[in-house]
């Protein structure tokens, strides 16, 4: 329910001050004496209580219940009718007390109770302006010039309503569209905030996606060839000298992409490598640290976005990371293959498996879901205890022509 119009909140305190001016207008004339006994009010104090609970009224106009407005507007009407028919000199100015009920009834009313309001008032005023000319009788010379006279005058009045009418209209509909437009323009900021605060949490997700997946896969393989140099140290040396030398390696690339992720955070990890190329090197990297190489099949005839390369680079290169520090696999398989209808990554491996409802909050496995959706493909990971694990990604064919 809309609140009513008083005074802390009307939308036009000027139409306020010139209804005051108006009634306080009516009001002396009402009470003040006056020679000719035709024009002296006969009953000042009903007309001066009349306009004066009319003013106040106006101090307070009902905008939710429907039957509320019409008893208002009814109260209104009967106040306008005890004002003209005893107000004497105050009579006069009953034709703008009528302009008051129809600015009023546009605060209140929409646009079929404002022409409602504004055709009863006209009516009403045709007919006390009938009544008071009965009480004036004349002769019959003049009988027309004041049928004249009271046409001239009904049709003055109809238009000045219709004017006021539309002004009113006109001067609420623009407030309207700037209330609306007010309304547009703090949506409007606020969808900005929080596209800027969207964007800075992908930004932030996206640098510790590109941290993790590239120092954390520097750092976790140079920890296994330490590891491994470590077992090796006494019983095969010449070996754990050769896994030391790997391990420096590892150190440098892992420096290597600290630098590099400060100053670019890595935006384009292939640097200028084919994917197939890319990929190569990560199973290379792949075999140093576990002793076997995964098989690999790529079948792709046409060049890919950078993106999606991207993505798929660092999918694989995560799930060779995790396969190397959890899965005790033997044999790991990678299939890259475009269908008519899709393109379908799928990294299998023979290792310990888990039971993936339960591990699903690891960053490596988030941070490949996220990738996979990011692009506009499907992830899905099929594992069990005991069964290893299988990672899929289809990503449609409206994303590759991309």
């Amino acid at each position: 329910m809309k609140r009513p119009i008083q005074f802390q909140n009307h939308p036009f305190r000027f139409l306020l001050y010139l209804e005051w001016i108006l009634l306080a207008i009516a009001t002396i004339s009402a009470v003040m004496p006056y020679p000719s006994p035709k024009f002296s009010s006969r009953f000042p104090e009903i007309a001066t209580a009349s306009l004066i609970i009319f003013g106040l009224m106006g101090l307070r106009l009902p905008t939710g219940n429907k039957i509320t407005k019409i008893i208002y507007t009814a109260s209104e009407v009967l106040l306008i009718l005890i004002t003209g028919f005893v107000g004497g000199r105050a009579s006069r100015l009953f034709p703008f007390i009528y302009i008051i009920l129809v600015t009023r009834s546009c605060l209140i009313f929409n646009l079929p109770g404002r022409l409602v309001v504004t055709f009863i008032s006209f009516i009403l005023f045709l007919l006390t302006l009938q009544q008071r000319l009965h009480n004036f009788p004349i002769s019959p010379q003049a009988q027309e010039r004041f049928q004249f006279f009271t046409l001239s005058l009904a049709l003055l009045f109809g238009l000045s309503l219709i004017f006021v009418l539309l002004l009113m209209n006109t001067v609420l509909s623009e407030r309207q569209s700037r209330e609306e437009l007010a309304i547009a323009n703090e949506k409007l900021r606020q969808y900005a905030l929080r596209i800027e605060n969207q964007a800075t949490l992908e930004e932030r997700n996206r640098i510790a996606r590109e941290i993790h997946d590239s120092l954390g896969h520097s750092l976790t393989a140079l920890n296994l060839q330490l590891e491994t140099a470590l077992k090796l140290s006494q019983s095969n040396p010449n070996k754990a000298q050769s896994f030391l030398v790997r391990a420096k390696e590892l150190g440098s690339k892992a420096l290597q992409d600290v630098r590099q992720s400060i100053s670019t955070m890595r935006s384009h990890p292939l640097q200028e490598q084919s994917l197939e190329q890319a990929v190569q090197g990560l199973l290379e990297d792949f075999q140093h640290a576990n002793g076997f190489s995964p098989i690999c099949i790529i079948n792709l005839e046409e060049s890919l976005p950078n993106e999606l390369k991207i993505a798929i680079y660092r999918i694989i290169q995560e799930s060779l990371t995790n396969i190397s520090k959890y899965a005790q696999a033997t044999e790991v398989r990678i299939e890259i293959e475009k269908t008519p209808r899709s393109l379908r990554l799928s990294i299998q491996d023979n290792g310990k498996g888990f039971d993936f409802k339960q591990n699903t909050t690891g960053f490596g496995l988030q941070s490949m879901r996220d990738r996979t959706l990011a692009i506009g493909g499907v992830f899905n990971i099929l594992s069990a205890p005991g069964y290893g694990c299988k990672i899929t990604v289809d990503i449609p064919q409206i994303r590759l022509n991309k």
